[in-house]
Protein backbone atom coordinates (compact mmCIF):
# COMPACT_ATOMS: atom_id res chain seq x y z
CA UNK A 1 0.00 0.00 0.00
CA UNK A 2 1.49 3.09 -0.83
CA UNK A 3 0.35 6.89 -0.70
CA UNK A 4 0.06 10.38 -2.49
CA UNK A 5 4.09 11.09 -1.44
CA UNK A 6 5.12 7.73 -3.78
CA UNK A 7 3.38 8.87 -6.80
CA UNK A 8 5.95 9.43 -9.89
CA UNK A 9 4.99 9.09 -13.49
CA UNK A 10 4.81 5.79 -14.70
CA UNK A 11 3.48 4.46 -11.41
CA UNK A 12 0.81 2.08 -12.20
CA UNK A 13 -1.96 2.03 -9.36
CA UNK A 14 -5.40 0.19 -8.80
CA UNK A 15 -8.40 2.85 -9.58
CA UNK A 16 -12.28 1.94 -10.10
CA UNK A 17 -11.31 -1.58 -10.68
CA UNK A 18 -9.03 -0.67 -13.57
CA UNK A 19 -4.74 -0.80 -13.70
CA UNK A 20 -4.00 3.12 -14.62
CA UNK A 21 -0.80 4.62 -15.34
CA UNK A 22 0.33 7.92 -14.01
CA UNK A 23 1.41 10.50 -16.83
CA UNK A 24 1.51 13.08 -14.97
CA UNK A 25 1.37 14.58 -11.55
CA UNK A 26 1.34 17.60 -9.13
CA UNK A 27 1.73 18.05 -6.18
CA UNK A 28 -0.23 21.30 -4.49
CA UNK A 29 -0.16 23.06 -1.25
CA UNK A 30 -2.71 26.05 -1.05
CA UNK A 31 -2.36 28.44 1.17
CA UNK A 32 -5.60 27.49 2.79
CA UNK A 33 -6.73 23.98 3.24
CA UNK A 34 -4.94 20.63 3.05
CA UNK A 35 -2.42 19.62 0.32
CA UNK A 36 -3.74 17.45 -2.80
CA UNK A 37 -2.41 15.93 -6.19
CA UNK A 38 -3.80 16.66 -9.25
CA UNK A 39 -3.11 13.64 -11.65
CA UNK A 40 -3.70 12.42 -14.99
CA UNK A 41 -4.52 8.92 -15.14
CA UNK A 42 -4.37 6.67 -18.39
CA UNK A 43 -6.27 3.10 -18.14
CA UNK A 44 -4.08 0.61 -19.38
CA UNK A 45 -6.83 -1.52 -20.69
CA UNK A 46 -8.44 0.96 -23.11
CA UNK A 47 -6.31 3.98 -23.77
CA UNK A 48 -8.79 6.67 -21.90
CA UNK A 49 -7.57 9.41 -19.80
CA UNK A 50 -9.08 10.76 -16.99
CA UNK A 51 -7.83 13.53 -14.41
CA UNK A 52 -8.49 12.92 -10.64
CA UNK A 53 -7.31 14.50 -7.45
CA UNK A 54 -5.88 12.24 -4.01
CA UNK A 55 -5.83 14.07 -1.08
CA UNK A 56 -2.52 13.86 0.59
CA UNK A 57 -2.50 11.05 2.62
CA UNK A 58 -4.69 8.98 0.53
CA UNK A 59 -3.74 5.69 0.40
CA UNK A 60 -3.48 4.33 -3.40
CA UNK A 61 -2.80 0.68 -4.11
CA UNK A 62 0.27 0.03 -6.45
CA UNK A 63 0.53 -2.97 -9.09
CA UNK A 64 4.09 -4.15 -9.66
CA UNK A 65 5.17 -4.14 -13.34
CA UNK A 66 8.66 -5.38 -14.98
CA UNK A 67 9.53 -4.07 -18.22
CA UNK A 68 11.17 -6.50 -21.18
CA UNK A 69 12.68 -5.31 -24.30
CA UNK A 70 10.66 -6.18 -27.17
CA UNK A 71 10.83 -5.98 -31.16
CA UNK A 72 7.83 -4.99 -32.91
CA UNK A 73 7.32 -7.23 -36.37
CA UNK A 74 4.15 -6.70 -37.86
CA UNK A 75 0.40 -5.29 -38.02
CA UNK A 76 -2.30 -7.05 -38.75
CA UNK A 77 -5.75 -5.28 -38.29
CA UNK A 78 -5.85 -3.71 -34.95
CA UNK A 79 -3.68 -6.06 -33.78
CA UNK A 80 0.42 -5.47 -33.57
CA UNK A 81 2.58 -8.34 -33.17
CA UNK A 82 6.17 -7.98 -30.42
CA UNK A 83 9.14 -10.41 -30.62
CA UNK A 84 10.64 -10.63 -26.75
CA UNK A 85 14.90 -10.24 -27.38
CA UNK A 86 15.56 -12.33 -24.89
CA UNK A 87 13.66 -15.43 -25.08
CA UNK A 88 12.12 -14.47 -29.04
CA UNK A 89 8.46 -15.53 -27.58
CA UNK A 90 5.89 -13.40 -29.38
CA UNK A 91 2.89 -11.82 -28.22
CA UNK A 92 -0.16 -9.64 -29.87
CA UNK A 93 -1.27 -6.52 -28.35
CA UNK A 94 -4.44 -4.26 -29.28
CA UNK A 95 -3.47 -1.08 -30.74
CA UNK A 96 -5.23 1.01 -27.97
CA UNK A 97 -1.88 -0.60 -25.81
CA UNK A 98 0.56 1.56 -28.02
CA UNK A 99 1.84 5.52 -27.45
CA UNK A 100 2.00 6.15 -31.10
CA UNK A 101 1.27 3.09 -33.11
CA UNK A 102 1.39 5.62 -36.47
CA UNK A 103 5.12 6.07 -35.43
CA UNK A 104 5.68 2.38 -35.02
CA UNK A 105 8.64 0.99 -37.96
CA UNK A 106 9.02 -2.73 -37.86
CA UNK A 107 12.01 -3.65 -36.06
CA UNK A 108 11.85 -0.90 -33.86
CA UNK A 109 12.73 -2.11 -29.83
CA UNK A 110 9.69 -1.08 -27.52
CA UNK A 111 9.62 -1.28 -23.61
CA UNK A 112 6.79 -3.09 -23.01
CA UNK A 113 5.14 -2.60 -19.26
CA UNK A 114 4.11 -6.44 -17.63
CA UNK A 115 1.84 -6.81 -14.67
CA UNK A 116 3.94 -9.29 -12.48
CA UNK A 117 1.12 -10.98 -10.85
CA UNK A 118 -0.36 -12.55 -14.49
CA UNK A 119 2.10 -11.78 -16.82
CA UNK A 120 -0.44 -9.36 -18.76
CA UNK A 121 0.90 -6.95 -21.44
CA UNK A 122 -0.44 -3.70 -19.74
CA UNK A 123 1.40 -1.01 -22.31
CA UNK A 124 3.84 -0.34 -25.13
CA UNK A 125 6.12 2.70 -24.63
CA UNK A 126 8.18 4.09 -27.67
CA UNK A 127 11.77 5.47 -27.01
CA UNK A 128 12.11 9.27 -27.14
CA UNK A 129 12.31 9.67 -30.46
CA UNK A 130 12.73 7.96 -33.83
CA UNK A 131 13.96 8.15 -37.08
CA UNK A 132 11.93 8.32 -40.19
CA UNK A 133 11.85 8.96 -43.94
CA UNK A 134 9.71 11.57 -45.67
CA UNK A 135 7.68 9.88 -48.47
CA UNK A 136 5.51 12.42 -49.25
CA UNK A 137 5.68 16.38 -48.66
CA UNK A 138 5.05 19.49 -51.02
CA UNK A 139 8.16 20.61 -52.13
CA UNK A 140 10.97 22.64 -50.42
CA UNK A 141 12.08 25.93 -51.72
CA UNK A 142 15.73 27.11 -50.70
CA UNK A 143 16.15 29.49 -48.74
CA UNK A 144 13.06 28.77 -46.47
CA UNK A 145 14.62 28.70 -43.42
CA UNK A 146 14.43 32.14 -41.71
CA UNK A 147 10.31 31.63 -40.70
CA UNK A 148 8.86 28.91 -38.86
CA UNK A 149 6.45 28.35 -41.31
CA UNK A 150 5.38 24.49 -41.34
CA UNK A 151 4.11 22.10 -43.98
CA UNK A 152 2.17 18.46 -43.52
CA UNK A 153 4.34 15.35 -44.25
CA UNK A 154 3.72 11.52 -44.51
CA UNK A 155 6.75 9.42 -43.07
CA UNK A 156 7.07 6.07 -44.07
CA UNK A 157 4.84 4.57 -41.37
CA UNK A 158 2.14 6.72 -42.79
CA UNK A 159 1.87 9.30 -39.55
CA UNK A 160 1.65 12.56 -40.26
CA UNK A 161 3.79 15.13 -38.99
CA UNK A 162 4.46 19.15 -39.70
CA UNK A 163 7.77 19.75 -40.76
CA UNK A 164 9.31 22.86 -41.57
CA UNK A 165 9.39 24.39 -45.35
CA UNK A 166 12.87 22.99 -46.17
CA UNK A 167 12.37 19.65 -45.28
CA UNK A 168 11.62 17.32 -48.78
CA UNK A 169 10.77 13.69 -49.70
CA UNK A 170 13.56 11.12 -48.80
CA UNK A 171 14.65 13.13 -46.30
CA UNK A 172 15.24 11.32 -43.12
CA UNK A 173 13.70 13.07 -39.81
CA UNK A 174 13.75 12.39 -36.34
CA UNK A 175 10.16 12.37 -34.37
CA UNK A 176 9.20 13.28 -30.78
CA UNK A 177 7.10 10.10 -29.96
CA UNK A 178 5.49 11.66 -26.77
CA UNK A 179 3.79 14.29 -28.94
CA UNK A 180 4.34 13.57 -32.76
CA UNK A 181 6.24 16.82 -33.60
CA UNK A 182 9.18 17.65 -35.99
CA UNK A 183 12.60 17.51 -34.36
CA UNK A 184 15.23 17.78 -36.34
CA UNK A 185 16.53 16.30 -39.99
CA UNK A 186 18.85 13.80 -39.95
CA UNK A 187 22.15 13.40 -41.91
CA UNK A 188 22.52 10.21 -44.21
Amino acid sequence: MASTSDIRNGLCIKYNNDTYKIIDFQHVKPGKGPAFVRTKLKSVTNGKVIDNTFSAGHKIVEVRVETRKYQYLYPEGDMFHFMNVSDYNQISLDKNTINAPDLLKEGEIVTILIRDEDEMPLSVDLPASVVLEVTHTEPGVKGNTATNATKPATVETGARVNVPLFINEGDKIKVDTAKCFYMERVKS
